[in-house]
């Protein structure tokens, strides 16, 4: 067995008003509750130190660039990083990125037990739109905020397995799963930040959007065998409202952890590496099963292409 106390550190709200200071601390509580619980690693949510500002339309950049880190570690996490690495804890946790050369990302990092980063992930689904919609009832800006990631879906031996990381969206696409899992993936972080509603569809509320948070889980760890740690910021953030429902799911599918609240609120399992195998030896044996002369549709088109008109 190689087990991996997992800790997901869902987050409440954070208003546009709060500082990363106080981010922070109470991030570091959680990792106080983590050490209490003698976790290994800890998950926290997408952009984590900071409301989710994609929801504010901003037509001045400097503005927009006051929601970006520059450096990881800055002062401002510097408590964060020297606290997990003094109990000796991993973490991953989501931020805003801005490069040295000015491009904007919305980015997931995997730190390892003495504090260095060991791995970085750049969202590549980005979900919304650019331009200001009148007929949302609530914009949902990251195509405007942030460009789709540029490092694909990479995966990194670490914490005595082998590690990977997606971002919100991300969970919706079989694809983000099945690169990783080509890879050999046995554990994925996974921050989101999600509206309780569709601006676009009035009738989708928070139950059907946590049913499609489970589903898109359940399957994404199932079919490639693998865990699933996936931890939200939620709650109601100045008045606009976002699911709760962090998770961890087994490579079976199934749920073993489950937030209760949309509060701070740390969720524990014991995840076994090895619980992955026998899913990757039979069912989802890649090499055996895969037929991938016919999956050139795939990624050769991205739209659909209907069939011709019958004649």
């Amino acid at each position: 067995m190689r087990v991996l106390r997992v800790g997901g550190a869902q987050m409440g709200p954070i208003q546009k008003a709060d500082s990363r200071q106080a981010v922070v601390a109470r991030m570091v509580k959680l990792l106080d509750q983590a050490k209490a619980q003698q976790c290994d690693l800890v998950v926290f949510p997408e952009l984590a130190l900071t409301t989710f500002f994609p929801r504010w339309y901003m037509p001045d950049q400097a503005e927009v660039d006051t929601w970006f880190e520059r450096e990881m570690p800055n002062a401002a996490t510097r408590p964060l990083f020297d606290k997990a690495a003094a109990y000796n804890i991993g973490m991953s946790f989501g931020y805003a990125e801005l490069t040295p050369d000015g491009h904007h990302f919305n980015t997931s990092i995997l730190v390892d037990r003495s504090g260095k980063i060991v791995g970085k992930y750049r969202k590549i689904h980005l979900p919304g739109h650019v331009e200001f919609d009148r007929k949302r009832t609530f914009q949902h800006l990251e195509k405007r905020y942030f460009e789709p990631g540029d490092l694909g879906f990479p995966v990194w031996r670490a914490m005595g397995g082998i590690l990977g990381m997606c971002i919100c969206n991300d969970r919706r696409w079989p694809e983000t799963y099945r690169v990783m899992g080509l890879q050999g993936v046995e554990l994925i972080t996974l921050g989101y930040n999600t509206p309780a509603v569709n601006s676009q569809r009035d009738s989708e509320g928070p139950e059907q959007r946590l049913f499609h948070n489970r589903l898109s889980l359940q399957s994404g760890a199932y079919q490639n065998s693998t865990w699933v740690v996936a931890v939200a910021k939620c709650g109601t953030e100045d008045g606009h409202p976002m699911i709760a429902g962090s998770l961890i799911v087994n490579p079976d599918g199934e749920i073993v952890a489950e937030a209760k609240s949309e509060d701070d609120e740390l969720i524990v399992a014991d995840c076994d590496l090895d619980a992955t195998i026998f899913g990757k030896e039979t069912i989802f044996d890649f090499k055996r099963h895969r037929r991938i002369e016919h999956y050139g549709r795939i990624t050769a088109q991205a739209g659909i292409v209907l069939p011709p008109e019958a004649t």
